[in-house]
């Protein structure tokens, strides 16, 4: 589109934003330094112009050409997300298939022309927010059931109709970016405060739609606790439930629309719960022997009632790879945020936790309050602020890991406590072996990223050598490995990353086949030509 900065077609962020050559190869030395593998040839990734992409397969409506693209760079950038096996094809110039079309609409009528359209011409739709999905969520990959694909992007429906500050929410338009949205809530003094990883570029729409989790490890942080009523356009007309702070009447139509993942209808604009900014902050940085202990004392933390903002545990080596430890111990961060009251005492409390289960504080505790709102931001050496910083960064680390050829995969699952520790060695063991099998060595590393009383998320990254050209080959196999491991172990196949066509095979045996059915049945009332995402929870047409 022509009135935003272009992002780039093959990886993650904007096209002002990538490296320069130099860059990379400093960022691929030291991944070599560091993990004792990956090429020594730092490849380019492709020109726009010199991408071979098919002639589309339907030509725009007159009609509806002000809405419509067959743009080459709209239709490439529109081809895939931002996973590992999303990058590493678009790295390597394969785009086989690309949407024909992309719908740019700029309001609800448009959209609802789109939609009319596409079910006229048997032309499968793929509802588009920020294109961040990690799990094949936006892939136009569809059979060959349909007279060709149309990418519907909701970009353009873009911004805050509403604040209600009494009732402490707003409504806010589905192509929002995150961060378009908190700086619209910023003069109301409020915050939407959901924080995923992918919170550059990750909109409303695109959050609701995939049950996103955000960053922040206990209370409000997935976004099914923010939604208050959702509005969605469906082949078979709208569908909007009534604004509520909660209701028994029956199974609710949001929790339907949350994680339907475009199949049922598309998101056009959400009531969410937003918060006082916070001001009052409190954090610190704890070692553990080992990342079984540091467990240990994060669950007493969130069993003892406290809800700390950030409860994240990195085991030894994830800690070395962020800059928050030196790799002898595993690192728990911990942090506390209110918008009325200091946090300081909650802190003690939770660091007397942990000192309980064999902690020890790395540092002296960070404390802020709102005469020193930007404290927060100094002292950019401590541990938390390090690995807040890796955080954020590492979408662009994967695209220069991928240039010097380093397979990097993340696989997140959550677990009762109870099955905990199986899981995570029977998990931990099935993606070494398996990175091991495919790619001949590997580093892996794992982090706890949300924390409940009754059970944890544990994220696990992937570092291997990448053969060029059978990058997704080895992807394949470890992806198997490592979901067949959660599966058997108890886990779900994801906790904040949505299901897509990556994880559909692992979905399929976890949900109940009554549910499947239930679920089918609704697709056909709501989307009787099944031109939603097909392939996407339940199985494209053939």
């Amino acid at each position: 589109m022509a009135d935003r900065r272009r992002r780039k077609f093959w990886g993650w962020g904007y096209e002002d934003e990538q490296p320069g050559r130099a860059e990379v190869e400093e960022t691929a030395a030291l991944a070599r330094e560091m993990l004792g593998f990956g090429d020594t040839e730092v490849r380019t990734p492709p020109r726009l112009q010199d991408i071979r992409l098919p002639e589309p397969g339907l030509a725009v409506p007159a009609s509806l050409a002000g809405i419509f693209s067959a743009d080459r760079y709209e239709r490439v950038s529109h081809a895939y997300g931002k996973s590992y096996r999303d990058v590493v094809r678009a790295f390597h110039g394969e785009f086989p298939n690309p949407p024909d079309l992309v719908a740019l609409p700029r309001d609800e009528k448009e959209t609802a022309a789109v939609l009319e359209w596409c079910a006229e011409a048997n032309a499968a739709v793929i509802p588009y927010g920020g294109g961040t999905s990690v799990v094949g969520g936006v892939e136009p990959l569809v059979g060959d059931a349909y007279s060709g694909t149309v990418t519907l992007d909701l970009g353009r429906l873009s911004g805050i109709l509403e604040v209600d500050a009494v009732s402490a929410s707003a409504r806010i338009l589905a192509g929002t970016t995150l961060p378009d949205a908190d700086a619209g809530l910023r003069p109301h003094g409020l915050t939407l405060r959901h924080y995923p990883q992918s919170y550059a570029h990750a909109t409303v729409g695109g959050s609701i739609v995939t049950r996103a989790g955000g960053h922040y490890a206990t209370g409000r942080t997935r976004i099914d606790e923010f939604v208050q009523s959702v509005r969605a356009l469906t082949p078979a007309g709208p569908w909007e439930s009534r604004r509520l702070p909660a209701s028994g009447a029956g199974p609710s139509p949001d929790r339907i629309l949350i994680g339907s993942e475009g199949i049922l209808g598309v998101v056009t604009e959400a009531w969410l719960r937003v918060q006082d900014r916070p001001v009052h902050r409190a954090s610190a940085s704890v070692r553990h022997r080992t990342f079984a202990e540091g467990a240990r004392a994060a669950r007493a933390v969130v069993r003892s009632g406290l809800q700390p903002a950030n409860c994240r545990l990195l085991d030894p080596g994830e800690a070395l790879l962020n800059g928050a430890g030196d790799g002898s111990s595993a690192v728990l961060i911990l942090g506390f945020e209110s918008a009325h009251h200091p946090q300081e005492g909650l802190l003690s409390r939770a660091l007397q936790c942990v000192r309980d289960h064999g902690g020890e504080l790395a540092g002296p505790p960070r404390i802020s309050g709102p005469e020193d709102e930007d404290a927060r931001r100094q002292g950019g050496q401590a541990p938390e602020q390090q690995w807040k910083d890796g955080f954020q960064a590492a979408p662009y680390l994967r695209d220069s890991l991928v240039a010097a050829g380093i397979l990097v995969e993340t696989f997140e699952t959550a677990v009762t406590w109870n099955r905990f520790g199986d899981l995570d060695d029977a998990v931990l063991q099935a993606a070494r072996r398996g990175a091991e099998a495919a790619c001949g060595t590997s580093v892996v590393n794992r982090r706890l990223t949300h924390v409940y009383p009754d059970g944890a998320a544990v994220y696990y990254t992937v570092l291997a050598p990448a053969r060029r050209g059978s990058e997704t080959a080895q992807w394949d196999a470890v992806k198997a490995a490592v979901s067949e491991a959660i599966l058997d172990a108890g886990g779900t196949i994801t906790h904040h990353h949505a299901v897509g066509r990556d994880h559909r095979p692992w979905y399929d045996r976890q949900r109940p086949d009554p549910f499947a059915a239930a679920l089918n049945a609704m697709k056909e009332e709501l989307d009787p030509h099944r031109i939603l995402n097909p392939g996407v929870l339940l199985p494209a047409p053939r």
